[in-house]
């Protein structure tokens, strides 16, 4: 089985999207495919095969998880990641939702840490206009948020930034000066 796999839970496409491009830049910088997968068309316990995880989520509604994560919460405590590293990205609106923005990263990522998972990928707070979330951690998220509604025109070299950075962090790629 390969060392990465790129999972997500999508609705309406954004957080799929998103996926995609992930995973064409990942195949840019290692060489070799990485197709990412709709998490309501595998087995949870997939994702124990894996050593480092991409996991995509949008937050719904006011802090809530995507749908497909949601009905796989509480499956998630039959993991072990212990040793596994995991970067998310999700999905939001920040205006229209500023006290939740990115809050399914927060939620997520606080029951992969239950199960042993170590984050990596944090991104900058900088930049965004929200008042509150549960996805961030001092002056980071606990992954990469998009909002696709108010700021599409910056995911791509978001995209691109964040994926160069997780894979430094997994040691897959030397850092690059600059």
């Amino acid at each position: 089985m390969s060392e990465i796999g790129v999972f997500y839970g999508s609705t309406y496409g954004n957080t799929a999207n998103a996926a995609a491009k992930i995973a064409a830049h990942l195949e840019r910088l290692l060489g070799q495919p990485i197709p990412p997968q709709d998490i309501a068309q595998v087995d949870l316990k997939t994702l124990e095969g894996y050593d480092k995880l991409l996991l995509g989520c949008s937050t719904w509604n006011i802090g809530e998880l995507q749908y497909d994560w949601e009905v796989l919460y509480r499956q998630l405590d039959t993991l072990d990641l212990n040793g596994k590293q995991v970067a998310l990205f999700g999905c939001g609106d920040q205006l229209g939702y500023p006290d939740s923005f990115q809050d399914a990263l927060g939620i997520l990522g606080e029951k992969l840490e239950e199960r042993g998972a170590s984050l990596v990928g944090l991104w900058p707070v900088a930049g965004y206009e929200h008042t509150r979330s549960l996805g961030q951690r001092g002056e980071f998220f606990l992954g990469l948020a998009l909002d696709e509604d108010n700021q599409a025109h910056l995911s791509e070299g978001r995209i691109a930034r964040w994926v160069e950075r997780v894979l430094e962090e997994f040691g897959l790629l030397m850092k690059v000066d600059g």
